[in-house]
């Protein structure tokens, strides 16, 4: 009885706590379901990851490249249990607290992190940049796969919170919010980034990779309680489509704000009519970013930001140089339109121009790509179709936002033109997806905005595999698929951007083949360089042990060039089959040591010990040389009769005799055959360095396997990988892209180059995407032209 009549009034109190939440009361015990299916479904997806956790660094401990390296993963192994507990409590209070913050209306977008001078980056925030690349890669690949189950699941959730939409990243069970947790839940965890690359791999794999059937049944569940039933998801009709907009299916939970106004200088998203608005229901266009507030800092990081700023020094230019301003290599598109022109061109004759442009070079494309696509003769062209096909003659020009679009779209291909990265082939290959591209840009304004759209992640990957894959062995291949790519794209783009897709797969699918070959010639070579350094190590301590005997000793040539000679490759041969503590390494060496002090002059007593050590000491000589091979049975007898004379000789007090005896012995098959590396060995001394030298030789000696490196001789600049080094030698050893070894640098030498800037480090950015790269240049240029002063 007690409990039915507390219930009403506990009832009520919970009501009013979710009312003034934000949260309907009606859907109070509904939301709470939520949190609990999801919640349920994130930990078992975590108990995966770490389930996953000791197989993954074992088999990373058995693969690694040192014994530093193999004691790092099973350390962290360690480690990784010990803080287990700690990860995944951290972990699910973030969610649990991210959809409080919902529930109570305080869930915000993201805060993007402050701009870093570049100069200023320190170790730290150099991994800070990689975990934020590895988290946005995760989030994007989800967006990109989830997009249609995440629109859906933010529009029903906006009903539960009283109609208040959530931004892109607000969602509590987001892509973003689940990947920043796992993030922050590690950061104050002890892990190198190497380990924590593992991690979000195994986080990647087990709980993002997931998310597809959590998304599925939280729509489900919404769905049997009557939250939007019936909602369609459906895309903004491109401007070239004949049919009109479809009546939105079902009205949206809350009234939907009036469209910002487009500030001038902002690219459309669409260019079409002012009437046409998007349908109810539908997935939103990428919302407008505010640009910077001081456009003389540093580019921003966040796309949609960098997007707004660009659109806003776009402006700013065009306002202050006038129509006829030059941007960079190309003049602006404004200034081919006819003097006086005050009408502007509708988006569909736009649109038609951009389509008799791309069916014109659709015609013999194969003779076409055989030269690059100049960016200002395509904006002349363009505007010879506008005019041309023009009912007001003279008369007409482009809008501003329109003018904007093509001269960033430009700017971009300028850019890609000018890229020294890219081999003069490929340049040729992109240059050509400039008029879809453009159209891409036109109609959609996620290109500049969104890291995983379609046709940007097409144009980065293409550019990538051209800078891995362009200048090596592959060449012929990649710029064969490279120009299938385009040729599709120019014949078959309409519109869709699913051709994209379809495209991208296929091409990454052609270059992890490329890869697959590159990886296994990189292997190979590393593999030889191990077997090569292991002869050198062992050629040393042979080299060591015969300089050991000779020491103090002045012996005939015919012995000394013998030890020096033949001897050392009869110890390493010895060394290498039985041991360096072996009774055949000790025998030989003891053999080394009776040989040089036989080639001295002797007192009566050690020439009784000689008489007695002979037949031993030759015997073992005899067994070296066949063991060595290349000395016939005839050769072995004669070489051994000249050393036997040239003992006699020495202790009978004749060195001219001795003198006399052969003395030439055939080269060192092992030398010849290590050639630079044996030079290599002897070459450039720690002593006589530089103080800066020798702190950039102790940095070196940490470097991570897979460090690209910066070279120039003369005018030749090329980049090459660190893939292995050794640590008996202090060498390092460098491959191209193509996996072949081309360069192998002492310690001592490549600490040299870089003090003299003639060697440096790659800087991570250099290895962006290229839209990424290219934006943040144009941002760059945008603000000199403008005058502005760049902070860093």
């Amino acid at each position: 009885m007690n409990n039915s009549q507390d219930n009403p009034p506990q009832k009520a109190k919970s009501a009013a706590t979710l009312a003034s939440r934000g949260i309907q009361p009606r859907f109070g015990e509904l939301a709470q379901n939520c949190r609990k299916l999801a919640m349920n479904r994130l930990a078992e997806h975590l108990t995966g990851v770490f389930g996953q956790v000791d197989d993954a660094l074992f088999e990373c401990a058995e693969k690694a490249e040192n014994n530093q390296v193999q004691t790092l993963f099973f350390d962290n192994m360690r480690e990784i249990r010990r803080q287990r507990p700690r990860i995944e409590r951290s972990y699910h209070q973030q969610i649990a607290q991210n959809f409080n913050n919902f529930l109570e209306g305080k869930l915000k977008e993201r805060e993007e992190s402050a701009e870093v001078d570049v100069d200023e980056l320190t170790l730290i925030q150099n991994e800070d940049y990689e975990e934020t690349l590895q988290v946005t890669n995760m989030v994007s690949r989800v967006k990109a796969r989830c997009a249609q189950q995440l629109f859906a699941l933010e529009q029903r959730l906006a009903v539960l919170n009283n109609g208040q939409k959530l931004g892109e990243d607000s969602n509590p069970f987001g892509p973003q919010a689940i990947a920043q947790a796992f993030r922050d839940a590690l950061a104050p965890c002890p892990f190198p980034l190497r380990i924590k690359t593992i991690l979000y791999m195994l986080f990647d794999r087990h709980v993002m990779q997931s998310l597809d059937s959590l998304y599925e049944a939280m729509n489900k569940r919404l769905i049997d309680a009557d939250v939007l039933p019936h909602l369609k998801y459906s895309v903004q009709r491109r401007p070239e489509s004949p049919k009109q907009p479809e009546a939105p299916t079902e009205a949206a939970p809350a009234p939907v704000p009036p469209q910002a106004a487009v500030p001038a200088g902002t690219p459309s998203t669409a260019p079409a009519p002012a009437s046409a608005a998007p349908a109810q229901g539908s997935a939103p266009a990428p919302g407008d970013t505010p640009a910077p507030s001081d456009l003389s800092e540093p580019p921003p990081s966040d796309p949609g930001a960098l997007f707004s700023g660009l659109a806003a020094l776009l402006s700013e230019y065009r306002q202050r140089e006038g129509d006829s301003a030059m941007l960079g290599a190309t003049r602006s598109i404004a200034s081919f339109a006819p003097r006086g022109a005050t009408r502007t061109y509708s988006a569909k004759d736009l649109l038609e121009a951009l389509n008799r442009l791309q069916e014109k070079s659709a015609q013999d494309l194969s003779q076409r790509l055989q030269h690059p696509q100049p960016v200002e003769e395509l904006k002349a062209s363009l505007q010879e179709q506008l005019e041309t096909h023009s009912s007001l003659p003279g008369q007409q020009k482009l809008s501003e936002q329109e003018a904007d679009v093509i001269d960033l779209v430009g700017m971009l291909f300028d850019f890609i033109l000018d890229d020294e990265n890219l081999p003069d082939i490929c340049k040729t290959a992109l240059s050509h997806l400039h008029t879809p591209l453009l159209k891409v840009a036109l109609q959609d304004k996620a290109l500049f905005t969104q890291h995983h759209h379609p046709a940007r992640r097409l144009l980065n990957a293409m550019a990538q595999a051209g800078v891995l894959y362009g200048s090596e062995g592959e060449t012929h291949s990649l710029l064969a698929k490279m120009h299938w790519v385009v040729e599709r794209v120019i014949q078959d783009y309409v519109g869709d951007l699913s051709l994209f897709d379809n495209l991208l797969e296929e091409f990454n699918d052609f270059v992890a083949t490329l890869r697959q070959k590159v990886e296994l010639r990189e292997r190979r070579a590393v593999e030889a360089a191990k077997g090569r350094d292991k002869l050198l190590e062992a050629r040393q301590r042979a080299m060591d042990t015969i300089s050991q005997a000779l020491q103090g000793r002045e012996v005939p040539a015919i012995i000394r060039n013998f030890l020096e000679l033949t001897w050392t490759d009869v110890l390493v041969f010895i060394q290498l089959r039985h041991g360096q503590h072996s009774a055949e390494w000790q025998r030989a060496s003891e053999s080394a040591e009776q040989l040089a002090w036989s080639g001295t002059p002797l007192d009566e007593q050690d020439n009784e010990r000689l008489q007695q050590l002979r037949v031993e000491l030759l015997e073992n000589l005899r067994n070296g040389l066949e063991l060595l091979g290349g000395y016939r049975e005839d050769g072995i007898r004669r070489l051994l009769q000249d050393l036997v004379a040239c003992q006699h000789a020495v202790q009978a007090k004749q060195p001219d005799v001795a003198a006399r005896l052969e003395a030439r012995m055939p080269e060192s098959p092992l030398g010849a055959m290590l050639g630079e590396d044996a030079q290599l060995l002897r070459s450039m001394p720690t002593s006589g360095m530089s103080t800066r030298a020798q702190l950039l030789a102790k940095e070196l000696a940490h470097i991570e396997f897979g460090t690209w490196f910066e070279f120039t001789s003369g005018e030749q600049v090329r980049q090459l990988k660190l893939s292995w080094f050794s640590p008996t030698t202090h060498n390092y050893m460098f491959v191209d892209h193509s996996g072949q070894r081309v360069a192998i640098k002492p310690l001592t030498l490549l600490a040299s180059e870089m003090e003299q800037g003639l060697a440096r480090v790659v800087p991570p950015e250099r290895n962006a995407p290229l839209m990424d790269r290219a934006l943040t240049a144009i941002y760059r240029v945008l603000q000199r032209f403008t005058g502005r002063s760049i902070s860093g």
